[in-house]
């Protein structure tokens, strides 16, 4: 089978597409035949040697795949030869086959695309758990999301509106807030062109945000954080950015406001049965068509380091998928 190995950590451009052995599955394990990979942002730092998690090199990179299962090895109760699942590896996805244990699995319903499928639990999962676990948020609340039209970022514009809150999407470029206003945004701010605290101000009325979504930091994390509204909650979700920010902690004090931490991964370890009902909500909606990923391009195996690329250089918008073309 073919894969992209990660041989020496880098960028993108260091990866490698090459022929290694189909792999076999021990007790607990099935072999997955990847229909489709998504490409995240952690992809990016995994490879750098930059994650918190450091596998062995020569990795395959990607922890979402959709597809099915080719072989099971002993003690797999749950999934059989043939079944669609979605698997959420800790990476090796950027394959035409990938390993996985059976508690990685999730099944997909049937009428779902396969690349729906992998552009969708991290991003979306992430999101519900920030919004409905995390914030709380209720409806009427008034919600702004940074770096609003990447991955997270519109499913977190998608997931606010379908729970009643009125959303302010932020980004860096009018085309950008288009695609926002297309998922469901309210208001628009383009915060390189526009200044994003009195925007803030002036669509809140003056009297800020209950919630505020944050994957960028960097810079607009502070000035987001001077905008929220009386027991408002800041959720932190990641650094695209590259900066983590120093955040004078007396605003908290001041605005009487919370700044919650969001790992959606640390979440579905230590609570799984809580874990499992929400994805299973989650699963519900994208049957039913009331969220799917915007996916906006796809790649062969032999252009990973291309789909990277667009994330190192933060053009990505919505997600991106790897299609193993022999897969397809």
């Amino acid at each position: 089978m073919r894969a992209v190995l990660c041989k020496a950590y880098g960028p993108p451009e260091t990866l490698l597409v090459e022929d290694v052995a189909s792999p076999l599955p021990a007790a607990g394990e099935v072999v997955v035949s990847v229909r489709a990979c998504g490409v995240n942002f952690p992809d990016t730092l995994m490879i750098a040697g930059k994650y918190q998690r450091k596998p062995a090199l020569p990795f395959s990179p990607g922890g979402e795949v959709a597809g099915t299962i080719k072989a099971v090895g002993p003690g797999v109760v749950r999934f059989k030869v043939g079944d669609r699942v979605i698997a959420l590896p800790p990476y090796g996805g950027y394959a035409e086959e990938l390993l996985a244990k059976e508690e990685e699995l999730i099944g997909l319903p049937d009428g779902v695309d396969f690349a729906d499928g992998a552009a969708f639990l991290i991003t979306y999962g992430t999101s519900h758990y920030a919004l409905q676990h995390r914030a709380k948020i209720q409806p009427g609340e008034t919600l702004l999301v940074l770096g609003a039209a990447g991955g997270t970022g519109l499913s977190a514009v998608e997931l606010g509106k379908l729970m009643g809150a009125r959303v302010i999407a932020a980004a860096s470029t009018d085309e950008k807030l288009a695609l926002c206003r297309a998922h469901g945004a309210d208001e628009t701010i383009n915060y390189v062109s526009e200044d994003l605290r009195s925007r803030i101000m002036a669509f809140s009325g003056g009297r800020g945000v209950d919630v505020v979504y944050d994957p960028v930091g960097g810079s607009l994390s502070e000035p987001a954080l001077r905008c929220m509204a009386w027991n408002g909650r800041f959720l932190v979700i990641g650094f695209t950015s590259g900066e983590i920010p120093r955040i004078p902690i007396n605003l908290t004090l001041l605005k009487g406001c919370s700044i919650v931490g969001v790992f959606y991964g640390s979440f579905l370890r230590n609570e799984a049965e809580h874990g499992i009902a929400m994805r299973d909500e989650l699963m519900q909606w994208l049957s039913q068509g009331r969220v799917r990923p915007h996916i906006s391009a796809r790649y062969p195996l032999e252009q990973a380091a291309q789909a990277l690329a667009q994330f190192v250089q933060r053009r990505a918008t919505g997600k991106i998928v790897l299609i193993p073309e022999r897969n397809a």
